[in-house]
């Protein structure tokens, strides 16, 4: 059996089975992600040659002189019926090993991903400014992003163009027109693609990562042109995605930088992703910072230490903590409070919520 025929057959164990992940390291068994624990495969272990082999065959041809000088490499995987995987090949140890993860052709929903849309619906009908989807690696943060621009895609007419590495779920044009471009293939970096996005006449840009200061200060620029942006970063909360925006930058720049994005950042949606209760997979955990005239206040005046209170105070404007989505996922019975209680940021207050204690600025409301 040729090494694409045994991977093959993996891919599709992977997604009958509802795996998230295809774990691949030379000379050992597949591992499968399922509902965030990895389960060995029954299987021969695979050589590294083979390991090798596959990546040879499969990378894309603008890729491989990447692969071989930089031993590491990302992209879109396409297995005949059986679906796409974003891919990534490296090496450890001086062997090859890999990681595949599945990605739809079809973009989700909020409800097929168990998301409270209502906030995430009112960002998107914004005209212009910035939206941050955070969290860790594997937090699900492509998915809502995929969900929010399905969203507008059935809702406006929009002229969306993205800017992605690599290329995860597809769009068919609906009621927007979706105009998706690779880095490494349809443009050379995520700086490059953002300097020229503004001369493509987008109403909605999204930035597969922001990573560096040319593709922020692009971001700014758009969103204060009439633009909506949407990127993710890795942050662990709100207060720390504001605080890493800033790193982009020299000290002297930090008021003026304050000033600029109090006025254009939307919101932060920072996600986890907790094992359900029933049914197996996972669900996610959400805290939202969406501003309002105290927020901006707060991100102006430089006192990023007041934002998970600010958070606490609104949420009337649909801002949440993670303390108030893990009490609402709690008490529907969609995670466990074992799962709560170690995930959340400030575990006795939640056990005092779930007890019905809570604190008011007035004292304790029980």
């Amino acid at each position: 059996m040729s090494v694409l025929e045994t991977i093959h057959g993996l891919l599709s164990l992977a997604v009958e089975n509802g795996a998230s992940d295809v774990h691949i390291k030379s000379n050992k068994p597949a591992f499968l992600r399922l509902s965030g624990r990895l389960e060995l495969v029954e299987m021969d272990p695979i050589a590294p040659d083979e390991v090798r082999e596959f990546i040879e065959q499969t990378v894309p041809a603008e890729f491989y002189d990447i692969w071989v000088k930089n031993r590491q490499v990302d992209y879109s995987y396409n297995s005949p019926n059986v679906g796409r995987f974003r891919v990534n090949g490296f090496l450890q140890r001086g062997l090859p090993s890999i990681v595949m993860r599945h990605v739809s052709d079809h973009p989700p929903t909020f409800g097929a991903l168990n998301l409270d849309g209502t906030t995430l619906a009112q960002l998107c009908s914004a005209k212009n400014g910035i939206v941050l989807l955070c969290g860790a690696t594997g937090s699900g943060k492509s998915s809502t992003l995929a969900a929010m621009l399905n969203h507008i895609n059935h809702s406006y007419d929009r002229h969306i163009v993205t800017l992605e590495d690599p290329i995860e779920y597809t769009y068919t044009d609906v009621k927007s027109i979706i105009n998706q471009r690779e880095i490494g293939i349809d443009c050379p970096s995520f700086a490059q693609g953002m300097r020229s996005v503004l001369r493509q006449d987008p109403d909605v840009i999204l930035i597969g990562e922001m990573r560096d200061r040319d593709t922020f200060e692009t971001a700014l620029q758009a969103s204060e042109t009439g633009h909506l942006v949407f990127a993710t970063l890795h942050a662990s909360n709100a207060q720390q995605a504001v605080q890493r925006l800033f790193e982009f930058f020299p000290e002297e720049r930090r008021l003026s930088l304050q000033r600029q994005l109090s006025g254009v950042l939307l919101a932060t949606i920072t996600q986890k992703l907790l094992p359900a209760l029933e049914g197996g997979g996972r669900m996610p955990v959400s805290e939202a910072f969406v501003l309002d005239a105290l927020a901006r206040k707060t991100i102006q005046d430089g006192q990023f230490e007041k934002i998970e209170a600010v958070i606490e105070a609104s949420e009337d404007n649909g801002s949440k903590t993670f303390n108030q989505d893990l009490f609402r996922l709690v008490k529907g019975g969609l995670i466990s409070k074992d799962d709560a209680i170690n995930n959340s940021p400030n575990p006795r207050q939640l056990e005092m919520n779930l007890k019905g204690i809570f604190l008011s600025s007035g004292g304790i409301v029980e």
